[in-house]
């Protein structure tokens, strides 16, 4: 037996301490690299329509189970089956099928101009469109949304122009943020669409803090943010839960899990461990885990979540668990750190393909018309961009005037910005004669 040493004398370094074995760090590792055969197997996919339905004011530990399972609603059938069916009307779901349609086609012709030179930067959101369009249409108008960078379903939803979100892409003489902003960072104070960041997870403690206010004030409306869940990660997440929980805001928690925060797979922020649903376990609020491409799915958790919060019974985290079909962004390319099977194989399959097979089986869609309605709606993100591109692309000189970088920010403008703007202005037409900026 090894002796142990005498008190007060510190063991040699590399003994182990005796006979205790060294310690190790666990480093997360995804599943498929670039070239692997990619095997969903041990994912675990319950049958739709399994997952019981609490009433929206029960106690939070009633949902927990479902922290860990997965509602669903559409079944392999394209039948709504479970008692979280929302049983909407066909022409509700028609209008969710091309809102969603809509959106990949905004994607696409914006991904296009980019790659044109037209835009320095785009991000899409292909496979992930029923989390911001299912989930916006569950949500009244006059909600308060606090939606990250991948979240453009929601202003689209909710009626915002194309043309001003093109004029805000492309940084042109329209943007109405005066190219201040990362192109799809948008702000639509008229459609309660709080301003986009580009630090990850601010929208949480601005959403709970918002649903503090309008609670404090005796209004009627809720808030909802949306996160990736690398973004979990952030202390302010952990922050946002602790005065939700403990000031029982009303509002609606988003954790949009689509596997990859950029490079990094879901398990470096903690889904080795657990469900990110599960975090609402330690916090003593609602949560529920929904399948993320079942719009159906989607609609129903987030109004459950709404409906809860307007009654006063508390917060919800809900995990919606997707795929994020595409790149990053622009300046992505995933094929350098995962499986180009990945996306063929997702189990869950493609939010609008099920939403189209859903209405097909109704008897309330066909083939037919969705071909017209996707040509209807890429002619109009096409003339949509052709009207923008009138007030500027990227580097074709139609922006907003020079001076307005010094403006928005005083009251008024201290004695040292404006010596800047003057000196600024005075060289720039020193070396452009004919700008008149």
């Amino acid at each position: 037996m090894a002796e142990r040493p005498a008190k007060g004398v510190p063991p040699r370094s590399g003994s182990g301490r005796g006979n205790r074995p060294a310690l190790e760090l666990h480093v997360p590792e995804p599943r498929f690299r670039p070239g692997d055969k990619v095997d969903y197997s041990e994912l675990a996919i319950p049958p739709a329509g399994a997952q019981p339905r609490p009433d929206e004011s029960c106690a939070a530990a009633e949902t927990h189970p479902l922290c860990l399972d997965l509602i669903r609603v559409l079944g392999d059938d394209d039948r709504a089956t479970g008692p979280w069916d929302p049983r909407l009307d066909v022409d509700t779901l028609r209008r969710m099928l091309r809102t969603m349609a809509l959106t990949r086609a905004f994607d696409d012709r914006m991904y296009r101009g980019q790659r044109q030179g037209k835009t320095s930067f785009y991000m899409k959101c292909t496979g992930e469109e029923a989390t911001s369009v299912a989930a916006a249409l569950a949500l009244d108008f006059d909600d308060m949304v606090f939606p990250s960078y991948r979240q453009q379903g929601i202003l689209i939803a909710r009626g915002y122009p194309l043309i001003e979100m093109i004029n805000q892409i492309y940084s042109n003489r329209a943007d109405k943020l005066k190219g201040r902003q990362l192109p799809i960072m948008y702000s639509a104070r008229d459609f309660n669409f709080f301003t986009i960041s580009g630090n990850l997870a601010t929208q949480y403690p601005q959403a709970v803090g918002w649903a503090m206010a309008s609670a404090m004030k005796g209004d009627s409306r809720i808030a909802a943010g949306w996160i990736g869940e690398g973004a979990t990660a952030e202390g302010d997440f952990h922050s946002a839960l602790t005065f939700a929980a403990v000031y029982n805001a009303p509002v609606v928690l988003n954790i949009v899990n689509n596997q990859w925060a950029i490079s990094s797979f879901s398990g470096f922020a903690g889904a080795e461990r657990t469900t990110f649903a599960a975090r609402a376990i330690g916090y003593g609020i609602a949560g529920l885990r929904v399948d993320g491409n079942d719009p159906l799915a989607v609609y129903a958790a987030v109004g459950w979540a709404a409906n809860r919060a307007r009654a006063n019974a508390g917060p919800t985290l809900i995990e919606h668990f997707t795929y994020r079909a595409e790149a990053h962004s622009t300046s992505d390319d995933p094929s350098a750190y995962r499986s180009a099977q990945e996306r063929e194989e997702w189990p869950l399959g493609d939010p609008v393909a099920r939403l189209k097979r859903h209405l097909i089986a109704l008897g309330a869609w066909s083939e037919e018309q969705h071909e017209a309605m996707d040509r209807e709606v890429a002619e109009d993100v096409r003339a949509a961009t052709k009207e923008a591109e009138k007030n500027g692309i990227l580097g074709h000189g139609l922006h907003h005037p020079f001076h307005t970088m010094f403006e928005d920010v005083f009251e008024e403008l201290p004695w040292h910005l404006e010596e800047q703007a003057e000196q600024a202005i005075r060289e720039r037409r020193t070396k452009w004669p004919e700008w008149k900026g």
